[in-house]
């Protein structure tokens, strides 16, 4: 059987992406990401500020909130601020549907650290990034503020936003949202 030159391309990159994961297993200088979908586009955070996934439910709302801030969901005893990233990021809504989940994280701030959830469209898997396989965001216009950008890294042959969530959840925007003492 002949290969075609650029699926050969194909798979000697999915060969790196392969490569590059397994040594980021046992690499001091990686860290896991969660990835996640929002727009057909491929976002990851820290996992270790992932504290829980939970298929989108009904939240309550709150009077006088950004429109962004869904509401609040009590998660054992703590009313975590619901965030929509589509509705943040200026991003056409859509219905929520059965892959729909909110991501709830645990985000640290000058002040205080506070626990809040993120809407998404989809979770997408767990991945090992090296260091050195994360590039420095370009100065981007468009829909993501570059200050809530950390880097961008290719998986998969798909390049993939890694996102600031202290940035994002803390900036002049989202000060509005005090969260209640538990």
């Amino acid at each position: 059987m002949e290969i075609d030159i650029p699926d050969l391309e194909i798979i000697m990159s999915d060969i790196q992406d392969i490569v590059g994961e397994l040594d980021a297993l046992t690499d001091e200088n990686a860290e896991q990401y969660l990835t996640f979908i929002l727009a057909g586009e491929e976002y990851a955070i820290d996992i270790l500020r992932v504290q829980e996934i939970k298929g989108w439910d009904k939240v309550t709302t709150l009077p006088r909130t950004p429109d962004y801030l869904q509401g609040v969901i009590n998660l054992r005893g703590t009313i975590v601020p619901i965030v929509d990233l589509r509705k943040r990021f200026n991003l056409p809504e859509i219905d929520y549907g059965p892959t729909t989940v909110v991501i709830v994280l645990k985000v640290f701030g000058e002040e205080h650290d506070r626990i809040m959830g993120i809407i998404v469209d989809a979770v997408s898997d767990v991945h090992n990034l090296k260091y050195d396989s994360i590039r420095p965001a370009p100065e981007m216009k468009g829909h993501v503020d570059n200050r809530f950008v950390l880097g961008l890294t290719t998986i998969n042959n798909k390049m993939v936003v890694l996102m600031d969530i202290d940035a994002l959840m803390n900036s002049a925007e989202m000060d509005e949202i005090e969260q209640p003492a538990a």
